[in-house]
């Protein structure tokens, strides 16, 4: 198979070809023995004349293509989340359509899915606890309207104007005393979001986790459960084990997430997870096996999907998206690598080497002579030849 040059981090090329690892084939029956969502990414319209800056247009048929094929994964969809650039260029008019294609599209298929409720919605600057849940409480009633499970993510406005833990448990228990179904809560950490850094009213990570526990045992009748992603494998331990009887733990950790999946003695995490969105077929076969009780045979197979998991989420961790887009365009889920807000410009073109090189060895290239050649495209872009 044709190689390529791709560029190093001290600055030379290498020659590579593809491994020819080979992808598990697609698993359609959702796992047993775990509950798993892929936080799904958007597919911009690469041809919109608008500035990518300042509108979005979405390709809507490779955007919902890219929902039916998480859920032939056996997967679930984690609809309008941090992965679809909520926050970073997914304005709250895309997202309140995002989320009425994608119910209208898991009605027809079945698919499970959950979806975001933020406050996005909300005009810049300074806001109220009132305004905030009066926010929250208008993407609820969409969410639970389209059928989806709802996840009350982490607010920004929220955390700009809270002084302390007590805003924090006034904001959420106003929200959730109205609440007429379970929803599940998100706990977003800053390396995902600088602008939440604080969240819950404590810098310390473990005091925020306790505080957050807290909140859980006072309204367990209505959280159903809990998204972490803080990229502590002690910590979201320690909190799983601390949440009250009924209310799961989520893992959002996309650098410990096969551990944290396989669980211990005490217990395990259920997915919730932006890196499930590339490696869908890997780990949906790998839930398999845990349905069999194989867990040697599930880290085998996503075992080598941590190495790849880790480089797409380097720091800065919020432009986790672009190698999640890239992976997405090199096996032929959408035609372009273009993003919304023009993001893609985000990362190195080094960085997106090792993606490629790393993707190739946890076995989620699903064409590798496709991904070739979309790669020596880009990379003739960015000046090597």
């Amino acid at each position: 198979m044709t190689g390529l040059l791709l560029p190093t981090r001290d600055g030379t090329l290498e020659s590579w070809s593809p491994s020819g690892r080979t992808v598990p084939e697609a698993q359609a029956e959702q796992p047993r023995s775990r509950i798993a969502y892929a936080a799904a990414h958007v597919v911009a319209d690469p041809l919109a004349p608008g500035d990518p800056a300042r509108s979005v247009v979405l390709d809507w048929d490779s955007t919902l293509a890219f929902r039916h094929h998480l859920w032939s994964c056996g997967l679930g969809v984690a609809e309008a989340m941090d992965t679809a650039q909520r926050g970073m260029g997914l304005d709250w008019a895309a997202t309140q359509e995002l989320i009425r294609r994608t119910g209208a599209a898991a009605r027809e298929s079945g698919g499970r899915w959950c979806a975001g409720v933020g406050t996005d919605q909300l005009p810049p600057g300074p806001s109220t606890v009132d305004k905030i849940v009066a926010a929250w409480r208008e993407q609820l009633d969409l969410v639970s309207g389209e059928g989806a499970m709802p996840v009350i993510m982490a607010s920004r406005a929220l955390a700009a104007v809270a002084s302390g833990p007590a805003d924090y448990r006034s904001a959420y228990g106003k929200l959730l005393s109205g609440a007429e179904g379970t929803v599940l809560l998100h706990w977003l950490g800053e390396m995902f979001d600088p602008a939440l850094a604080g969240y819950w009213g404590h810098s310390d990570v473990r005091a925020a986790a306790a505080e957050l526990a807290s909140l859980c045992a006072e309204h367990a009748g209505v959280i159903a459960g809990v998204k972490v992603s803080v990229l502590d494998a002690d910590v979201e331990t320690e909190f799983r084990r601390a949440l009250p009887e009924g209310v799961a733990c989520y893992t959002g950790d996309d650098f410990n997430y096969p551990d944290l999946i396989a669980g211990d003695e005490q217990g395990h995490s259920e997915a919730l997870l932006g890196i499930f969105d590339p490696i869908a077929p890997v780990a949906g076969a790998a839930l398999t096996r845990l349905d069999a009780d194989d867990r040697a045979g599930f880290h085998e197979l996503i075992g080598p999907t941590v190495a790849l998991s880790r480089e797409i989420f380097r720091a800065p961790t919020q432009h986790y998206k672009v190698g999640v887009v890239l992976l997405a365009w090199l096996n032929g889920h959408q035609p372009h690598f273009r993003m919304v807000g023009g993001l893609e410009s985000a990362r190195s073109i080094v960085h997106l080497a090792d993606v490629l090189r790393l993707a190739d060895q946890a076995g989620v290239l699903t064409d590798p002579e496709r991904a070739v050649a979309r790669m020596r495209a880009l990379l003739s872009v960015a000046g090597v030849e």
